[in-house]
C-alpha cells in the first residue's frame, strides 16, 4: 500500500503543484503581486476542504454496521475509480492547454476582484484535492497493514509532488511532462484495477453480489513458498495491486474488465500518431 499510495500523491500532487505555479507565476510575470494573497487563501481552503473531505468519509464509515460500510465502501471505491480514469485521461489531453486556460481564468478574475482571484484558485485546486481524498480514503480503508503504511506513503508522494512543483517554477528542474503522466498515467491505471476489484469485494461482503466464498486465487499461498507472509514481495504485490489474501472470480473478472480495455485504450491514445501522406498531385483538368 505504501508504493501505491505514494504513487498516488505523486501524480495527483504534482498536478496540483504545477496548477499553483502557473497561477502565481502568471501574477508575478504580469506584476500583480498583490494577488497573491487571495489566491494563496483559495488554494488553502481548497486544502483544507480536501483534508476535511477525507476525515469525514473515515468518521462516516466508522459509524456504520459491517454490512453498511462495506456497502458505502464498495461504491466510493468504484466511483473514485471512475474519477480517476477520467483524471489521467483528460489530462494527457488538456496538459497543453492547461497553461493557457488558467491564465485566462486568472486574468479575468483580476478584473473582478480579490474574491474571483480566491474562486479561481479554490476550484483549480479543489477538484485535485477531492480527487486525491477521495481515491486515496478507498486505498487506505481497503489495506490489510492499517493505516500507518499508505498514509506514509501518500504523504511522501505528495512531498515530493511540492518539491518538484517547486523547482519547476525556479526553473531548477526540467523534465518531460508528457511522459510523466504517460508513465504515472499507466501506472495509476494499475492500482485503481485493484481498487476496482476490491470495490465489488465489498459489496460481496455487503451481499449485493453473491460469490464470496468462490475463490479463484490466493496469492499469500504463492508468496508463502518463497517467504513469510511480510515478505517484500508479497508486500510489493498486494500494495500495487490491491488484491486481497483470497480473490473471488467476481473479483477477478472486474479486475481484468477494467484493466485491459483502460490499459489498451490508454496506450493506444498515449502513441505518437503518425503524419498523414501529402496528397498526390492531382491532374489539371481541362
Amino acid at each position: 500500500m505504501l508504493l501505491g499510495n505514494f504513487l498516488i500523491g505523486l501524480r495527483e500532487g504534482l498536478e496540483a503543484a504545477l496548477v499553483v505555479s502557473i497561477l502565481i507565476a502568471y501574477l508575478v510575470k504580469t506584476g500583480n503581486r498583490r494577488a497573491l494573497l487571495p489566491v494563496w487563501t483559495g488554494i488553502a481552503i481548497a486544502i483544507a476542504l480536501s483534508v476535511g473531505f477525507g476525515i469525514a468519509l473515515s468518521a462516516a464509515s466508522s459509524e456504520m454496521q459491517f454490512k453498511t460500510q462495506e456497502l458505502f465502501g464498495g461504491v466510493l471505491s468504484i466511483v473514485a475509480v471512475g474519477l480517476v480514469t477520467w483524471m489521467v485521461f483528460w489530462m494527457r489531453k488538456a496538459a497543453r492547454f492547461m497553461k493557457a486556460e488558467l491564465e485566462g481564468k486568472l486574468q479575468g478574475a483580476l478584473d473582478v476582484g480579490p474574491v474571483a482571484l480566491s474562486v479561481v484558485a479554490f476550484l483549480a485546486v479543489g477538484r485535485e484535492g477531492l480527487e486525491t481524498a477521495l481515491f486515496l480514503w478507498t486505498n487506505i480503508s481497503n489495506s490489510s497493514e492499517g493505516s500507518t503504511q499508505p498514509i506514509t506513503g501518500a504523504l511522501l508522494g505528495l512531498a515530493v509532488a511540492v518539491a518538484l512543483g517547486y523547482l519547476l517554477y525556479r526553473g531548477g528542474l526540467k523534465i518531460n511532462l508528457k511522459r510523466f503522466f504517460t508513465w504515472t498515467g499507466a501506472a495509476l491505471i494499475v492500482v485503481a484495477a485493484g481498487v476496482f476489484g476490491y470495490g465489488f469485494h465489498d459489496l460481496q461482503e455487503a451481499e449485493v453480489f453473491p460469490g464470496l466464498r468462490s475463490v479463484a486465487l490466493e496469492p499469500h499461498l504463492f508468496f508463502a513458498k518463497f517467504g513469510t507472509p511480510g515478505d517484500w514481495m508479497q508486500t510489493i504485490f498486494q500494495g500495487v495491486l490491491n488484491v486481497t489474501p483470497q480473490i473471488t472470480w467476481l473479483q477477478l473478472v472486474m479486475w481484468a474488465l477494467y484493466l485491459v480495455p483502460v490499459m489498451a485504450l490508454f496506450l493506444r491514445s498515449s502513441s505518437p500518431s503518425k503524419p498523414r501522406p501529402a496528397p498526390a498531385n492531382q491532374p489539371a483538368t481541362s
